[in-house]
């Protein structure tokens, strides 16, 4: 599945799923821009990554919380490449705690970067997207917004807003010829994960038909092929890969 001379966004592209699905389109052909937080280093990195697969590489750190920040970010990377064909809302942050313990920050931190975020990119490319009657929007969901998940009612809630965010979406899309869909992750091996208790990760393997934790870039080959001409006739649709564990 080449994806050769298509230009894609990737919020929070550096570490984890997002640095796995920005490799992968690269090595796709696809020219990336992708977003980051703080760790120039890390961006720096991934930057030459991908020059050496062959392909145009922006890196812009940007806050996708704020509104501002993520239509000024959308708007350089258009001015830098002339389109936009993907966009893929991958930025996310944990703050899991319970209900009771549950700070009113650690609610909305975690709203306000997950799905607030997915908005404010997604608003910012809706208009050169129908402009062009052309594009693919891809949100990471989670299988905690599926089937949820304790000390994780504000990551949860974030995930299954998304969800919701995608079914809409693709149904005010559909007539410009741009497909929104999802991918839901289940336990991928991750920096996120690799801090969770041992304890705690023996009995989640117990809930995986599978019997063994995700790798980024599997998540990254369903984001691949939900931007391609693979999947031209599919849209707001949500794509678990968890190894069976959201049955």
């Amino acid at each position: 599945m080449s994806l050769k001379g298509k230009v894609a966004i990737v919020t929070g592209g550096t570490r984890g799923i997002g640095r796995a699905i920005v490799l992968e389109l690269a090595q796709r052909g696809v020219d990336v821009a992708f977003s980051f937080a703080k760790n120039v280093e890390k961006a720096k990195e991934v930057e030459t990554e991908l020059s050496n697969l062959g392909v145009k590489a922006l890196p812009l750190q940007s806050n996708v919380a704020d509104f501002n920040q993520s239509k000024e970010m959308v708007s350089t990377a258009i001015k830098h490449f002339g389109k936009i064909d993907i966009l893929v809302n991958n930025a996310g942050v944990t703050r899991d705690n319970l209900m009771m313990r549950m700070s009113e920050q650690e609610w909305r931190e975690v709203i306000d970067t997950n799905l607030n975020g997915a908005f404010n990119c997604t608003r910012a490319v809706v208009f050169p997207m129908m402009k062009q009657k052309s594009g693919s929007i891809v949100n990471i969901t989670s299988v905690s917004g599926i089937i949820g998940m304790m000390g994780q009612t504000n990551y949860a809630s974030s995930k299954a807003g998304l969800i919701g965010f995608t079914k809409s979406l693709a149904k005010e899309l559909a007539r410009f010829n741009i497909s929104v869909n999802a991918v839901a992750p289940g336990f991928i091996d991750t920096e996120m994960t690799q801090g969770l208790k041992k304890e705690y990760m023996e009995e989640a393997l117990k809930l995986i038909p599978m019997g063994r934790v995700g790798k980024a870039e599997e998540v990254a080959r369903a984001v691949a092929f939900l931007v391609s001409d693979a999947s031209s006739y599919t849209t707001g649709h949500v794509l678990n890969v968890d190894g069976g564990l959201a049955m």
